[in-house]
């Protein structure tokens, strides 16, 4: 059950999102907005990395929850600090942790499609198996 947590917190955070920003007509001010965005990446980062761990085997909640945390803080510190010293570091965040959030889905993705493979093989095989003693009794 513990490996669902990425899962049901990204769709947490879709449904708070929505009802915060659409519901409420909160809006976040222009100049938030770059720190936000790399706060969101690293979190996704951090969801599908969970995701991908759960998948191997290897999730652990407390290491999701700080990681989720401190990743976000991280990005969006990281950005402010580039705008407070002329460096656009909100950038360099966006190309890393994109690549990892595209590296993740990618892992996830042929996971669950060697799985289907994996099923239909075993499926064709089985159908083979009770096929072939009707194949007999007709010679």
């Amino acid at each position: 059950m513990k490996a669902w947590l990425p899962v049901i917190s990204l769709a947490g955070g879709f449904v708070v999102g929505y009802i915060v920003f659409d519901r409420f007509k909160w809006a976040i001010s222009v100049e938030y907005a770059p720190y936000l965005s790399v706060a969101a990446l690293a979190g996704l980062d951090t969801v599908f990395g969970g995701i991908r761990a759960g998948i191997e085997g290897r999730f652990q909640n407390d290491i999701f929850a700080s990681g989720f945390l401190l990743n976000t803080l991280l990005a969006a510190g990281l950005a402010w600090l580039g705008d407070k010293i002329g460096v656009n570091l909100a950038l360099v965040a966006v190309i890393a942790l994109g690549t990892r959030v595209f590296l993740n889905l990618s892992l996830i993705r042929r996971y669950y499609l060697n799985k289907l493979a994996m099923a239909r093989s075993r499926q064709q095989s089985d159908n083979a198996a009770s096929l072939a003693p009707l194949a007999q009794k007709s010679e």
